[in-house]
């Protein structure tokens, strides 16, 4: 019996149908793969960019350049999949091209995080930076772990927090907080009587997902590290 195409496997066919004109386009006007992944990288690094010159140039209260970092991961983001596509339907895939997007990815994340520390450090959210920094190492782990199992021959995918995953949750979280904080205002707090302190403030809806995000990457990192040993104890390896 053929197995069914997961939920995630659906949304990212049809999010093909609907980039592979522009993909096309492209490949028309000579783009390579290797080409689109670097664009990828350097709007990353405009990423950073943003939130470095909130943290230096904007008041606390001013989360506006956090909404606008925000739009721009999830355009960033947008290369991901077109420099896979480009790949496919230009016929321009190779072992380096594969391994450039992969190494590319990598920097994208650690820049695109570097910005997000820096802002919430200068800014005073100590507390965040840290699960902001948390969420950065599941992160690179959840890749390495993957990585290094297919050195050893097992190939691990699948797990709550993949790339795609926190490019939209970091990206729309911080464009929601942007947004919304023109109309609540940047320096909103909710308070409950009998508690000293607020339990809600309007950069919450950008720093509470990165929390998640640390725990859940963490995770993801871990489950795929148990599915190699599983895996290579079935292949006969000694645990």
């Amino acid at each position: 019996m053929a197995q069914q195409p997961s939920l995630r496997t659906n949304l990212q066919l049809g999010i093909y149908k609907i980039i592979d004109p522009f993909v096309k386009v492209l490949i028309k006007v000579g783009l390579t793969p290797n080409a689109v992944t670097l664009i990828g990288f350097v709007l990353n690094i405009g990423v950073a960019a943003i939130f470095i010159f909130g943290a230096e140039e904007k008041p606390r209260n001013d989360l506006s350049e956090v909404g606008w970092a925000g739009a721009l991961i999830l355009f960033a983001g947008l290369f991901d999949m077109l420099d896979g596509q480009v790949a496919r339907l230009g016929n321009m895939k190779s072992v380096f091209g594969a391994l450039f997007d992969s190494v590319l990815d990598r920097y994208s994340e650690l820049v695109m995080f570097l910005g997000i520390c820096y802002y919430l450090v200068a800014q005073a959210y100590f507390l965040s930076s840290i699960f902001a920094f948390v969420a950065l190492i599941g992160s690179m782990m959840v890749s390495y772990v993957r990585a290094r199992a297919e050195g050893l021959g097992v190939e691990i995918k699948g797990g709550l927090m993949q790339r795609p995953e926190r490019v939209v949750t970091i990206g729309l979280c911080a464009l929601i907080c942007g947004i919304s904080s023109n109309y609540i205002g940047g320096d909103f707090k909710l308070f409950i009587p009998g508690i000293k302190y607020h339990v809600f403030e309007t950069i919450s809806l950008f720093t509470v997902p990165i929390t998640i995000l640390a725990v859940l990457t963490n995770i993801t990192a871990f489950k795929r590290l148990m599915d190699a040993k599983k895996a290579l104890l079935g292949a006969g390896d000694q645990a």
